[in-house]
């Protein structure tokens, strides 16, 4: 399913399509920023989303062998909802 997906099936119960659009398009958005900001973002009976940073680790260039170092990186978790398979 697509962020166009969600806008189609939003726009049944909205006056119209580019509404559902710029809906969809501010719920990601506030997520987005939220988890820009170190909040968590939690969807009830979905699921929560939150930002994490990794640490440096040490790694390898698989065509010379030589040793580098992978610098850390911002990722998001999403750890489901208790009920989310029921």
């Amino acid at each position: 399913m697509t962020k166009n997906d969600i806008a189609e099936a939003l726009s049944k119960i909205l006056s119209s399509k580019r509404e559902a659009v710029a809906a969809v398009n501010k719920v990601f958005e506030e997520m987005l920023n939220s988890l820009q900001n170190g909040d968590k973002v939690v969807i009830t009976g979905f699921g929560s989303f939150n930002m994490f940073e990794t640490k440096t680790k040490n790694g390898r260039n698989p065509k010379t062998g030589e040793k580098v170092l992978i610098a850390p990186m911002k990722k998001i978790r999403f750890k489901q909802s208790k009920n989310f398979f029921e």
